[in-house]
């Protein structure tokens, strides 16, 4: 069994982070945060993490380049409610020549230490015009370097 530690953990610091507030919508009939909803979070924080390190999907698309997810992972751990202030934190790491991996946490910034919320791993790859696997040589500085598993 692989155990992973938390992105942004005491052993691994979160390379970006983003602050998020729940809105109401986002909760369902028990009064917590819908799990979809992590999902949206966590891909937005991803997403703001490579615009800000100058990368546009829609310019990626238009040469060809598609990043895709190809396994998700996630531990829930306590939930959120709705107006809780909380942070996604993420690093990103290759796997392989092909492969790299997003490992995210969330924390809830409300009443005192940050909570844990969840730890998350996303495998990702990008496939080329022809549907090839590849890493683009742009992406290579936002690696982080070590693997975050214990085995």
């Amino acid at each position: 069994m692989t155990q992973r530690r938390a992105a942004g953990g005491p052993e691994h610091r979160a390379h970006f982070t983003l602050p998020f507030e729940v809105r109401d919508y986002e909760c369902d009939l028990q009064g917590i945060v819908n799990n979809a909803a992590y999902l949206h979070y966590l891909e937005h924080a991803r997403h703001q993490f490579l615009k800000q390190a100058g990368f546009s999907f829609a310019e990626l698309s238009k040469a060809g380049i598609n990043l895709v997810v190809v396994r998700a992972e996630i531990d829930y751990k306590a939930p959120l409610r709705s107006g809780n202030r909380f942070t996604v934190g993420l690093r990103m790491e290759r796997l392989s020549p092909v492969r790299f991996q997003f490992l995210q946490d969330i924390h809830r910034l409300d009443g005192g230490a940050p909570a844990l919320i969840l730890t998350s791993r996303f495998v990702c790859a990008a496939m080329d015009a022809r549907g090839r696997p590849m890493i683009p040589k742009r992406l290579e500085p936002l690696f982080v370097a070590g693997r975050d598993h214990v085995g």
